[in-house]
């Protein structure tokens, strides 16, 4: 292959140019590189808020190409076919991108390879979207890991290489290649008027990201251990919006976090332990694919959830009018910054599963179009460890208290606050912000009356522990 052979770099959850193996491999070469995003059927068939998220990322990863001289090419259509007709029109001898670990997209991954390496091209996948790839993390007696405290153990101490440096400079083509403009996808679209609000509350592209992280190391790693669980507290890192997306690698992440944990601040073991969780989830979808679509442990397969999506009682959840004002305000969260805070994804999950006794089918379906930092394995892996049917999860029949929970970690009511405007004679901004991003068509206000609960703490507690007696569970 000659030193003017084009290498095509396939940009999927990998939008950046640091610490990026795939792009790094490709410039050392020293060939020309054409940066391609494609949209095929696995964007197509992303949720409103993921879709919105994306636009907003491929809109910086341009802006950050162009400084270093290249263009990110825009392509609709099948993933093979749209390679295919940009390997002709370029030449390209080569097409390069990051693994990625869900069922859909290996499966069009391996169609993918399969193809071009018929085809005579030089496909290659590298690792990048997690720290440990996994099929090197096993057990002792062989086989991956099914609960996470083991496997925590286990890569702790593991060597993580440092971050790649970006690229200062990308050789390009001769020949203009064609590309299709990012507004004319209309990938935001879904959104309607929520996407004006939930913009305020985004910190998009690689720069932000990395802004993020440092930010995060300088002044709230400090005490993450304890302020990660309070939801009226900034005391997350708040990078999942990031990471989602690769707009920064977890590597990057895990090399502050040892930095900060050397310099002997409290929380960063715990940050660690966080980014140990996300690796746990893709390995967990890596070697059980069933788990984004079918009960972890197939035992469950029988319990009689609710499956109506339809149903009143899910309509209220998703509305944020379950009148558990915890599950209110995480849910209405959701709708105004595009993310929930992890407190309050474990209690809206459990009252939805548990409760309410509908499948968590329902919720994972909903949080993927409404959460601006969906992620598939994290999110499958959620809602089973919420409803009892996933791996790792506390015991099924533990049920979280919505009330006590916000006793415990919201005394004073600021998270309530902060995202409940109704019976409030001054409601915060943030609160009458959820009117202004739900559809219209809920025909919701602020001067309603807040509801009563649809099922008590108690009433769906005692619902729960009977359901599971009387399957035996």
């Amino acid at each position: 292959m000659s030193e003017q052979t084009p290498i095509i770099m396939w940009f999927r959850r990998d939008l950046r140019l640091s610490d990026h193996p795939a792009l790094t491999a490709a410039c050392k070469t020293g060939r020309p590189v054409v940066a391609l995003f494609i949209h095929d059927q696995i964007v197509e068939t992303l949720g409103a808020a993921p879709k919105w998220r994306l636009e907003q990322s491929l809109g910086a990863l341009q802006a950050s190409l162009e400084k270093i001289g290249a263009r990110l090419i825009l392509r609709r259509g099948n993933a093979l076919e749209v390679l295919k007709s940009v390997i002709a029109e370029t030449g390209a001898g080569s097409v390069y991108w990051s693994r990625l670990y869900d069922p859909d997209a290996k499966e069009r991954d391996t169609d993918v390879k399969s193809a071009l390496k018929e085809q005579g091209i030089d496909a290659r996948s590298f690792a990048g979207h997690v720290m440990f790839e996994p099929w090197t993390v096993e057990t002792k007696t062989g086989g991956f890991y099914k609960v996470y405290t083991p496997m925590w153990k286990m890569v702790r101490d593991r060597d993580v290489p440092a971050p790649l440096s970006a690229p200062t400079k990308l050789a390009s083509l001769s020949q203009d290649v064609a590309s299709d403009a990012l507004s004319d996808w209309g990938l935001g679209r879904a959104m309607h008027r929520g996407g004006a609000i939930v913009a305020q509350y985004a910190r998009v592209g690689e720069d932000a990201a990395r802004a993020r992280l440092d930010s995060f190391i300088e002044t709230r790693v400090q005490g993450y251990d304890t302020n990660r669980d309070l939801p009226w507290k900034d005391g997350t890192s708040g990078l999942s919006e990031n990471l989602s997306l690769g707009e920064i690698s977890p590597t990057t992440c895990w090399h502050a976090g040892q930095a900060a944990l050397h310099q002997g601040k409290a929380g960063a073991e715990t940050f660690l332990k966080e980014l140990v969780w996300r690796e746990f989830a893709y390995h967990l979808v890596h070697h059980t694919p069933q788990i984004v679509s079918q009960n972890w442990k197939p035992d469950w397969d029988a319990f009689p959830w609710n499956t109506d999506e339809t149903a009143e009682k899910v309509r209220a959840w998703k509305q944020g009018r379950t009148g558990i004002q915890f599950v209110d305000a995480a849910m209405r969260e959701m709708y105004v910054t595009g993310k929930m805070h992890n407190r309050g994804r474990m209690i809206v999950a459990s009252y939805l599963t548990k409760h309410l006794q509908c499948h968590w089918k329902i919720g994972q379906k909903w949080f993927e179009e409404c959460l601006t930092d969906w992620d598939p394995a994290s999110n499958a892996m959620g809602w089973q460890w919420s409803s009892g049917s996933g791996p790792d999860a506390t015991p099924y029949f533990r049920v979280f208290n919505p009330v006590t929970q916000l006793d415990k970690f919201d005394k004073n009511r600021d998270y309530v606050s902060a995202w409940i405007a109704e019976g409030r004679a001054n409601p915060a901004k943030t609160a009458l912000q959820y009117f202004d991003a739900i559809p219209q068509s809920w025909g919701l206000a602020p001067n309603a009356r807040y509801p009563e609960p649809i099922v008590t703490a108690e009433a769906g507690r005692k619902a729960a522990l009977g359901a599971y007696e009387n399957r035996g569970f």
